[in-house]
Protein backbone atom coordinates (compact mmCIF):
# COMPACT_ATOMS: atom_id res chain seq x y z
CA UNK A 1 0.00 0.00 0.00
CA UNK A 2 2.71 2.29 0.74
CA UNK A 3 4.57 1.41 -2.41
CA UNK A 4 1.87 2.06 -4.32
CA UNK A 5 1.65 5.67 -2.91
CA UNK A 6 4.78 6.76 -3.13
CA UNK A 7 4.95 5.73 -6.62
CA UNK A 8 1.63 7.62 -7.60
CA UNK A 9 3.43 10.94 -5.51
CA UNK A 10 6.72 10.32 -7.52
CA UNK A 11 4.37 10.12 -11.21
CA UNK A 12 2.76 13.24 -10.06
CA UNK A 13 6.16 15.17 -9.14
CA UNK A 14 7.53 14.31 -12.69
CA UNK A 15 4.10 15.46 -14.10
CA UNK A 16 4.12 18.92 -12.68
CA UNK A 17 8.10 18.84 -13.83
CA UNK A 18 7.24 18.56 -17.05
CA UNK A 19 4.02 21.33 -17.30
CA UNK A 20 6.66 23.62 -15.79
CA UNK A 21 9.21 23.14 -17.90
CA UNK A 22 7.22 22.99 -21.22
CA UNK A 23 5.67 26.38 -19.68
CA UNK A 24 9.17 27.73 -18.91
CA UNK A 25 10.32 26.69 -22.72
CA UNK A 26 6.77 28.54 -23.82
CA UNK A 27 7.54 31.73 -21.85
CA UNK A 28 11.37 31.84 -23.15
CA UNK A 29 9.68 31.11 -26.55
CA UNK A 30 7.70 34.06 -26.50
CA UNK A 31 9.90 36.23 -25.04
CA UNK A 32 12.07 35.12 -27.86
CA UNK A 33 9.48 35.76 -30.24
CA UNK A 34 9.03 39.72 -28.71
CA UNK A 35 12.53 40.44 -28.87
CA UNK A 36 13.30 39.33 -32.29
CA UNK A 37 10.16 40.94 -33.78
CA UNK A 38 9.17 44.62 -34.06
CA UNK A 39 6.80 46.68 -35.96
CA UNK A 40 7.15 50.08 -38.10
CA UNK A 41 4.27 52.43 -38.58
CA UNK A 42 3.13 54.61 -41.55
CA UNK A 43 5.17 57.66 -41.21
CA UNK A 44 8.02 56.09 -39.37
CA UNK A 45 11.49 55.07 -40.09
CA UNK A 46 13.42 51.79 -38.26
CA UNK A 47 17.17 51.87 -37.32
CA UNK A 48 18.50 48.51 -36.07
CA UNK A 49 21.06 48.77 -34.27
CA UNK A 50 23.92 45.78 -33.21
CA UNK A 51 25.19 46.98 -29.39
CA UNK A 52 24.37 50.56 -30.58
CA UNK A 53 26.02 50.46 -34.51
CA UNK A 54 23.30 50.47 -37.17
CA UNK A 55 23.46 47.67 -38.99
CA UNK A 56 20.14 47.74 -40.56
CA UNK A 57 17.61 51.18 -41.91
CA UNK A 58 13.77 49.98 -42.33
CA UNK A 59 11.69 52.80 -44.18
CA UNK A 60 8.10 50.69 -45.24
CA UNK A 61 6.08 50.02 -42.55
CA UNK A 62 4.80 46.70 -41.39
CA UNK A 63 6.04 43.76 -39.31
CA UNK A 64 10.23 43.02 -39.23
CA UNK A 65 12.31 40.20 -37.40
CA UNK A 66 15.31 41.17 -36.02
CA UNK A 67 18.08 39.32 -33.12
CA UNK A 68 17.17 38.75 -30.13
CA UNK A 69 20.03 40.89 -28.80
CA UNK A 70 19.75 44.04 -31.26
CA UNK A 71 17.57 47.16 -30.80
CA UNK A 72 14.85 48.56 -32.61
CA UNK A 73 15.66 52.95 -32.84
CA UNK A 74 12.21 54.65 -34.46
CA UNK A 75 12.14 58.03 -35.82
CA UNK A 76 9.14 60.03 -37.05
CA UNK A 77 9.77 60.72 -41.18
CA UNK A 78 6.88 63.65 -40.97
CA UNK A 79 7.91 67.27 -41.83
CA UNK A 80 8.86 69.35 -38.78
CA UNK A 81 8.68 72.86 -38.86
CA UNK A 82 11.70 74.49 -36.14
CA UNK A 83 11.69 78.13 -35.44
CA UNK A 84 14.88 78.85 -33.66
CA UNK A 85 15.19 82.21 -31.67
CA UNK A 86 15.95 85.55 -33.28
CA UNK A 87 19.20 86.69 -34.31
CA UNK A 88 21.70 89.55 -34.63
CA UNK A 89 23.37 90.64 -37.87
CA UNK A 90 25.39 92.94 -39.68
CA UNK A 91 24.50 94.37 -43.42
CA UNK A 92 27.38 95.64 -45.40
CA UNK A 93 26.88 98.84 -44.12
CA UNK A 94 27.34 97.33 -40.51
CA UNK A 95 24.08 98.28 -39.63
CA UNK A 96 23.13 96.03 -36.73
CA UNK A 97 19.59 94.31 -37.72
CA UNK A 98 17.68 91.76 -35.59
CA UNK A 99 16.44 88.23 -37.99
CA UNK A 100 14.13 85.22 -37.05
CA UNK A 101 13.51 82.13 -39.66
CA UNK A 102 11.38 79.24 -39.53
CA UNK A 103 13.01 75.58 -41.11
CA UNK A 104 10.81 73.47 -42.60
CA UNK A 105 13.21 69.85 -42.55
CA UNK A 106 12.56 66.36 -42.89
CA UNK A 107 14.53 63.02 -41.80
CA UNK A 108 16.31 61.96 -45.58
CA UNK A 109 18.61 59.35 -44.14
CA UNK A 110 17.87 57.82 -40.97
CA UNK A 111 21.03 56.28 -40.16
CA UNK A 112 23.55 59.07 -40.70
CA UNK A 113 20.72 60.99 -38.73
CA UNK A 114 20.86 58.29 -36.24
CA UNK A 115 25.12 58.14 -36.30
CA UNK A 116 25.34 62.19 -36.14
CA UNK A 117 22.44 64.02 -34.08
CA UNK A 118 20.36 60.76 -32.54
CA UNK A 119 17.47 62.43 -32.63
CA UNK A 120 15.06 65.89 -32.80
CA UNK A 121 16.42 68.06 -30.03
CA UNK A 122 20.23 67.02 -31.68
CA UNK A 123 18.82 67.42 -35.01
CA UNK A 124 17.46 71.01 -34.17
CA UNK A 125 20.04 71.76 -32.50
CA UNK A 126 22.46 71.56 -35.57
CA UNK A 127 19.93 73.35 -37.88
CA UNK A 128 20.21 76.24 -35.84
CA UNK A 129 23.96 76.44 -35.50
CA UNK A 130 24.02 76.16 -39.63
CA UNK A 131 20.94 78.78 -40.39
CA UNK A 132 22.66 81.33 -38.12
CA UNK A 133 26.01 81.22 -40.02
CA UNK A 134 24.50 80.96 -43.50
CA UNK A 135 22.24 83.75 -42.66
CA UNK A 136 25.22 86.04 -41.39
CA UNK A 137 26.44 85.49 -44.06
CA UNK A 138 24.06 86.40 -46.29
CA UNK A 139 23.31 89.50 -44.59
CA UNK A 140 26.69 90.65 -44.14
CA UNK A 141 27.12 90.47 -47.83
CA UNK A 142 24.16 92.31 -48.66
CA UNK A 143 23.23 96.11 -47.74
CA UNK A 144 20.19 97.03 -46.22
CA UNK A 145 18.20 98.52 -49.14
CA UNK A 146 18.14 94.21 -50.47
CA UNK A 147 15.53 93.53 -47.42
CA UNK A 148 14.05 97.18 -46.96
CA UNK A 149 13.46 99.25 -50.34
CA UNK A 150 10.48 100.20 -52.21
CA UNK A 151 12.60 100.15 -55.70
CA UNK A 152 11.51 96.66 -57.41
CA UNK A 153 15.91 96.35 -58.19
CA UNK A 154 17.15 96.91 -54.97
CA UNK A 155 14.90 94.40 -52.84
CA UNK A 156 16.21 91.25 -53.28
CA UNK A 157 15.21 89.01 -49.80
CA UNK A 158 13.35 86.48 -51.32
CA UNK A 159 16.21 85.94 -53.36
CA UNK A 160 18.86 86.13 -50.42
CA UNK A 161 16.57 83.80 -48.33
CA UNK A 162 16.44 81.33 -51.71
CA UNK A 163 19.95 80.90 -51.38
CA UNK A 164 20.27 80.78 -47.74
CA UNK A 165 17.40 77.28 -47.54
CA UNK A 166 19.86 76.01 -50.81
CA UNK A 167 23.19 76.31 -48.86
CA UNK A 168 21.39 74.88 -45.56
CA UNK A 169 20.03 72.00 -47.58
CA UNK A 170 23.36 70.90 -49.12
CA UNK A 171 25.31 71.02 -45.43
CA UNK A 172 22.10 69.71 -43.60
CA UNK A 173 22.02 66.50 -46.40
CA UNK A 174 25.53 66.31 -46.16
CA UNK A 175 26.72 66.10 -42.91
CA UNK A 176 23.24 65.20 -41.15
CA UNK A 177 21.24 63.21 -43.51
CA UNK A 178 18.54 65.97 -42.78
CA UNK A 179 16.57 67.11 -46.14
CA UNK A 180 15.59 71.21 -45.45
CA UNK A 181 12.16 71.34 -47.17
CA UNK A 182 12.52 75.53 -47.09
CA UNK A 183 13.55 78.48 -44.51
CA UNK A 184 11.00 80.92 -44.58
CA UNK A 185 11.97 84.59 -43.08
CA UNK A 186 9.89 84.97 -40.31
CA UNK A 187 11.11 88.36 -39.26
CA UNK A 188 13.64 91.31 -40.15
CA UNK A 189 13.68 94.25 -37.79
CA UNK A 190 16.19 96.82 -35.94
CA UNK A 191 17.56 96.27 -32.42
CA UNK A 192 15.11 97.69 -30.00
CA UNK A 193 18.06 100.17 -29.18
CA UNK A 194 18.91 101.27 -32.53
CA UNK A 195 15.36 101.48 -34.32
CA UNK A 196 14.96 105.21 -33.36
CA UNK A 197 17.82 107.01 -35.18
CA UNK A 198 17.08 104.25 -38.23
CA UNK A 199 13.86 105.30 -38.02
CA UNK A 200 14.67 109.13 -38.40
CA UNK A 201 17.56 108.27 -41.48
CA UNK A 202 15.27 106.32 -42.87
CA UNK A 203 12.62 109.36 -43.32
CA UNK A 204 15.05 111.65 -43.65
CA UNK A 205 15.99 109.65 -46.91
CA UNK A 206 12.51 109.31 -48.18
CA UNK A 207 11.74 113.03 -47.45
CA UNK A 208 15.13 113.78 -49.53
CA UNK A 209 13.91 111.22 -51.74
CA UNK A 210 10.16 112.53 -52.23
CA UNK A 211 11.82 116.63 -52.84
CA UNK A 212 13.52 115.21 -55.43
CA UNK A 213 10.43 113.85 -57.42
CA UNK A 214 8.37 116.45 -56.12
CA UNK A 215 11.08 118.98 -57.57
CA UNK A 216 11.35 116.54 -61.16
CA UNK A 217 7.76 116.57 -61.39
CA UNK A 218 7.32 120.07 -60.95
CA UNK A 219 10.24 121.05 -63.85
CA UNK A 220 8.34 118.23 -66.22
CA UNK A 221 5.19 119.66 -65.70
CA UNK A 222 6.62 123.00 -66.62
CA UNK A 223 7.91 121.50 -69.52
CA UNK A 224 4.24 120.29 -70.25
CA UNK A 225 2.71 123.36 -70.02
CA UNK A 226 5.12 125.46 -72.18
CA UNK A 227 4.26 122.60 -74.71
CA UNK A 228 0.56 123.16 -74.33
CA UNK A 229 0.76 127.15 -74.23
CA UNK A 230 2.74 126.53 -77.62
CA UNK A 231 0.33 124.17 -79.17
CA UNK A 232 -2.75 126.21 -77.80
CA UNK A 233 -0.76 129.59 -79.75
CA UNK A 234 -0.43 127.64 -82.82
CA UNK A 235 -3.92 125.89 -83.09
CA UNK A 236 -5.49 129.13 -82.34
CA UNK A 237 -3.25 131.12 -84.45
CA UNK A 238 -4.07 128.75 -87.28
CA UNK A 239 -7.99 128.74 -86.54
CA UNK A 240 -7.73 132.47 -87.02
CA UNK A 241 -5.64 132.38 -89.93
CA UNK A 242 -8.49 130.11 -91.35
CA UNK A 243 -11.41 132.35 -90.12
CA UNK A 244 -10.47 135.31 -91.69
CA UNK A 245 -10.08 133.57 -94.97
CA UNK A 246 -13.51 132.49 -94.57
CA UNK A 247 -14.66 135.77 -93.19
CA UNK A 248 -12.82 137.32 -96.40
CA UNK A 249 -14.49 134.96 -98.43
CA UNK A 250 -18.12 135.30 -97.00
CA UNK A 251 -17.60 138.51 -96.93
CA UNK A 252 -16.41 139.27 -100.81
CA UNK A 253 -19.72 136.92 -101.62
CA UNK A 254 -21.98 139.11 -99.63
CA UNK A 255 -20.60 142.08 -101.60
CA UNK A 256 -21.10 139.98 -104.72
CA UNK A 257 -24.62 139.37 -103.60
CA UNK A 258 -25.74 142.79 -102.07
CA UNK A 259 -24.94 144.10 -106.07
CA UNK A 260 -26.49 141.90 -107.57
CA UNK A 261 -29.61 143.19 -105.29
CA UNK A 262 -28.36 147.07 -105.90
CA UNK A 263 -28.40 146.07 -109.64
CA UNK A 264 -32.37 144.45 -109.47
CA UNK A 265 -33.51 147.07 -106.93
CA UNK A 266 -31.50 150.16 -106.23
CA UNK A 267 -34.90 151.78 -104.98
CA UNK A 268 -35.49 149.25 -102.49
CA UNK A 269 -31.87 149.15 -101.54
CA UNK A 270 -31.75 152.73 -100.60
CA UNK A 271 -35.10 152.63 -99.00
CA UNK A 272 -33.82 149.57 -96.67
CA UNK A 273 -30.17 151.63 -96.30
CA UNK A 274 -32.42 154.70 -95.30
CA UNK A 275 -33.96 152.90 -92.98
CA UNK A 276 -31.27 151.04 -90.96
CA UNK A 277 -29.21 154.26 -90.49
CA UNK A 278 -32.13 155.94 -89.23
CA UNK A 279 -32.70 153.29 -86.79
CA UNK A 280 -28.89 153.36 -85.50
CA UNK A 281 -28.63 156.78 -86.07
CA UNK A 282 -31.75 158.21 -83.60
CA UNK A 283 -31.38 156.18 -80.12
CA UNK A 284 -35.08 155.34 -78.08
CA UNK A 285 -35.86 158.75 -76.34
CA UNK A 286 -34.22 160.90 -78.26
CA UNK A 287 -35.29 164.02 -80.33
CA UNK A 288 -33.26 165.06 -83.68
CA UNK A 289 -34.26 168.29 -85.43
CA UNK A 290 -33.56 167.86 -89.41
CA UNK A 291 -34.09 170.14 -92.35
CA UNK A 292 -37.35 169.58 -94.62
CA UNK A 293 -35.06 168.37 -97.30
CA UNK A 294 -33.36 165.33 -95.60
CA UNK A 295 -33.54 162.13 -97.30
CA UNK A 296 -34.68 160.56 -93.39
CA UNK A 297 -37.74 162.56 -93.85
CA UNK A 298 -38.04 162.56 -97.53
CA UNK A 299 -39.78 159.01 -96.69
CA UNK A 300 -42.12 160.64 -93.94
CA UNK A 301 -43.33 163.40 -95.85
CA UNK A 302 -43.55 162.25 -99.95
CA UNK A 303 -43.81 158.61 -100.54
CA UNK A 304 -42.84 159.22 -104.12
CA UNK A 305 -39.78 160.84 -102.49
CA UNK A 306 -37.61 158.62 -103.99
CA UNK A 307 -39.18 158.03 -107.08
CA UNK A 308 -38.89 161.79 -107.88
CA UNK A 309 -35.21 161.79 -106.90
CA UNK A 310 -34.43 158.70 -108.86
CA UNK A 311 -35.66 160.18 -112.20
CA UNK A 312 -33.93 163.58 -111.24
CA UNK A 313 -31.08 161.42 -111.00
CA UNK A 314 -31.79 159.69 -114.06
CA UNK A 315 -32.59 162.67 -116.53
CA UNK A 316 -28.96 164.46 -114.40
CA UNK A 317 -26.96 161.06 -115.65
CA UNK A 318 -28.44 161.80 -119.01
CA UNK A 319 -27.62 164.90 -119.58
CA UNK A 320 -24.18 164.44 -118.72
CA UNK A 321 -24.02 161.37 -121.24
CA UNK A 322 -25.04 164.14 -123.63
Amino acid sequence: MAATEGAGNRSSGRRRIVVAVALAAAGGLLILARLSCYTVDAGEYAVITDFGKPVQVVTKPGLGFKYPYQSVRTFDARLYAFTPASSEFLTLEKTPVVAASTILWRIADPKKFFQTVFDRAGAQSRLGDVLFAEMGAAVGRSPLAAFYSIEPGQYRADAIISDVAARCREVALRDFGIEVVDVQLRAFDFPKQNRGPLYARMKSERGRLSMKYRSEGEEEGLKVRAAADQQKSQILSEALKVAQQHRGKGEGEAAHIYAQALGQGPDFYQFVRTMEASHNLVPKGTTLVLPADSELFGLLSDSSHYERHNGARKVSHKRRKE
